[in-house]
């Protein structure tokens, strides 16, 4: 009796396990046919549900997720997808295929030095992979042109300010010779005016003395004559 118990939940385990696997592959199935059709975001929400069915958690499932996730154009969501793959337990045709699709994830989020490591080690794990060895040579050439576009821009901005401090002495100068003219010139206008010697100007002030000695006589002699003149009386 206690073995028929025995067969019969063992019976109940693997019809159990049968059931979710066939739900796993369905899911797994509409996935694809979603993502054939361009429906990448609800191709996504079936592979999350063939994930949540697996019994015994494999990368297949999840990695189709970082497929769709890239599709989408979710970069950063397909770079930390891909990356939870990459110490999973698979073949190295396989495990060469997360990296490959890493580094097609960091290249597009313009992460050049990490994408050309991760198709490094694609390549170390599949050295025959044509797709991503030109991906490699093409992510290492756009890293050399944004070094070289990055070093340019550093000389670029050397140059302006080397010709703005140069500008700023120049009009430094300019502003000092303006200066020292206008000096010069004020100088010339104080040379130019008349000079008074000390015998002008005795002859000067002695004129001016006499001058002043006559207006008090003709005032004097004016005050005589007003005093001969009679005043009306008053009533």
């Amino acid at each position: 009796m206690r073995w028929i118990k025995i067969i019969f939940i063992y019976s109940l385990v693997m019809v159990a396990m049968n059931t979710f696997a066939q739900k796993e592959r369905k899911y797994i199935r509409q996935g694809n046919k979603e993502f054939e059709n361009a429906n990448f975001e609800n191709s996504e929400v079936s592979y999350r549900k063939a994930v949540d069915l697996e019994e015994k958690k494999t990368h297949k499932p999840a990695f189709n997720v970082g497929d769709a996730l890239y599709m989408q154009e979710k970069y950063e969501d397909a770079i930390e997808q891909f990356n939870s793959l990459a110490d999973v337990e698979v073949s190295k045709e396989e495990k060469a295929k997360v990296y490959h699709n890493l580094g097609n994830s960091l290249l597009q989020s313009n992460k050049l030095q990490e994408s050309i490591e991760a198709y490094k080690n694609a390549l170390r794990n599949n050295p025959n992979d044509m797709e991503t060895k030109y991906n490699l040579a093409y992510a290492q050439k756009k890293l050399e042109e944004q070094q070289q576009q990055d070093q340019n821009q550093d000389q670029n901005k050397d140059n302006q300010d080397q010709n703005q401090d140069q500008k700023n002495q120049d009009e430094n100068k300019n502003n000092q010779d303006q200066k020292e003219d206008k000096q010069e010139q004020n100088k010339d206008k104080q040379q130019q005016q008349p000079q008074i010697s000390k015998e002008d100007a005795e002859r000067i002030l002695q004129a001016l003395a006499n001058d002043e000695k006559d207006t008090q006589k003709k005032v004097k002699e004016q005050q005589a004559a007003a005093a001969k003149v009679k005043v009306e009386k008053e009533w």
